[in-house]
């Protein structure tokens, strides 16, 4: 099964938007404006702990708030789809976490949309946050920063690229016979060393777009789309006290 693998050593290439965080707390909201239930799930990077579990259910039409960890955190952030329970096992049409309804430090399935974050506190340390395509798309997402100040855009990807994914990039499921619920990378679907940006290909100077990635580019410019995907926005974000996931819109 393949799983997200995109390194989180893409934020020194984000569409970097720095947040010198406050003392207060910040939180993650996730919330879902899809018309169906989605279970939302959280990969902490090596080292770090996991939030909520590393999953949950999120009905249409609902959020759920929680801490950042007061301490220096990273990870990412996406949404399972289609999730069932079939003779006692639980799985998901995507961004599937090895069958389980908690996460719990396992990663998802691609292709899935993703939010990635690095979160630091102290009086001069900066965090960033950005959408990452890099795996593919299987729901439109953004990130809002609340009650910041300075610059501080929101991000993603709002448009349904499932309705418009090229034939060879389409993800269907389950068993690959059912609707489209992904649109894979073009790494995912030819798994070349120059689209996967692997071996002589990864480096910035080796590493380029594709005509798949632009693709993605051309509907959410605001996201990341291959590897050594550059940065087209920089902002700065002072002190937000939230930070909100939102899942279709």
């Amino acid at each position: 099964m393949a799983v997200i693998t995109s390194p989180i050593s893409i934020f020194s290439f984000l569409a970097i938007l720095t947040l010198a965080q406050a003392q207060s707390e910040l939180i993650f909201t996730v919330v879902n404006n899809c018309p169906f239930t989605i279970w939302p799930a959280l990969l902490p990077n090596h080292g770090f702990p996991v939030l909520e579990k590393g999953g949950f259910p999120l009905s249409s039409l609902t959020h759920r708030s929680f801490p950042v960890p007061n301490t220096h955190w990273a990870g990412r952030i996406w949404a399972r789809t289609g999730c069932t329970y079939t003779n006692g096992r639980f799985s998901c049409a995507s961004g599937d976490c090895g069958g389980r309804l908690e996460c719990n430090g396992l990663g998802g399935q691609i292709p899935a949309t993703l939010a990635q974050f690095s979160i630091h506190h102290g009086n001069r340390d900066h965090s960033a946050y950005g959408v990452s395509l890099v795996d593919g798309f299987n729901l439109p997402m953004t990130i809002t920063p609340h009650e910041g100040k300075g610059v501080c855009p929101v991000v993603g990807c709002k448009a349904d690229l499932l309705r418009t994914c090229p034939e060879p990039l389409k993800f269907r499921g389950p068993h690959g016979n059912g609707p489209v619920v992904g649109c894979k990378s073009g790494c995912a679907a030819f798994n070349t060393d120059e689209l996967c940006c692997r071996n002589h290909f990864n480096s910035p100077k080796t590493c380029h777009g594709s005509s798949y990635s632009e693709f993605f580019k051309h509907s959410c410019p605001a996201t990341f789309t291959y590897a050594h995907d550059t940065p087209s926005l920089m902002h700065d974000c002072v002190a937000p006290r939230e930070l909100k996931v939102i899942f279709c819109h």
